[in-house]
């Protein structure tokens, strides 16, 4: 895995830098100061995994994130990418912000090491690095004016639906195949159905387009 570290204190990068290569299969390839050099290194070196710091002088790990996931940018992409932003502070807005902009998650700067070898293999799997109840925990409120429900909501099966609510309330397979009454191989086909007739690229965005247009309220669609 190809990792990336962006942060613009050098030490801290230094020290982040050691203990990403000393996990197996691991590699930093790249490491920057601010949101500009974390946009020229997803382009030039193309890693796996960025580890962003979310306060910084200049571009900020937001608008970095913003900009690694225009559609523009994520068109020439040959590989995918995925995003941690780093905080200080938990349940910071900022780092939801950056969720819903295409990060997978966010990382205490205190984190251990075991704890960041674990958050970069679960992102390179396309999950999210903190559980799903909490992601929701700080999505909600930052979605004040709710989207429109989309045109392609309408293509979900009626069972797509049902999964793409139980995903939204951060239940695992497990738990959805015992809801909706399917194998989690079935689950896993339903969650793989959602993402491509939606045009989302992991589960993590499927709690953020659930609760950017409201389908997480009573009474919505799903």
């Amino acid at each position: 895995m190809r990792v990336v570290l962006v942060d613009d204190q050098a030490l801290f990068r230094e020290g982040v830098s050691v203990m990403v290569n000393a996990q197996p299969g691991m590699e930093v390839v790249g490491q920057g100061g601010d949101g500009h050099d974390a946009i020229r290194l997803v382009d030039e070196v193309s890693p796996d995994v960025v580890l962003m710091d979310v306060r910084m002088p200049g571009m900020d790990g937001v608008e970095a994130t913003r900009q690694i996931f225009s559609p523009a940018r994520a068109a020439r992409r040959e590989r995918p990418v995925r995003v941690v932003v780093l905080t200080t502070f938990n349940l910071d807005d900022r780092a939801a912000t950056a969720i819903r902009y295409g990060a997978s998650g966010f990382l205490l700067k205190d984190t251990t090491p075991l704890l960041l070898r674990d958050a970069i293999r679960t992102v390179h799997a396309g999950n999210a690095v903190l559980a799903p109840q909490d992601l929701a925990a700080l999505l909600e409120g930052t979605f004040r004016t709710r989207r429109p429900t989309p045109p392609g909501l309408d293509a979900l099966t009626e069972k797509e639906r049902e999964v793409l609510a139980a995903v939204a309330e951060g239940l695992s397979n497990a738990e959805i195949g015992q809801r909706v009454f399917v194998s989690e191989s079935t689950v896993k086909s339903h969650v793989g159905g959602i993402l491509r007739k939606l045009g989302l690229r992991d589960r993590v965005q499927i709690v953020v387009f659930a609760h950017e247009h409201g389908l997480t309220e009573p009474g919505q669609p799903g």
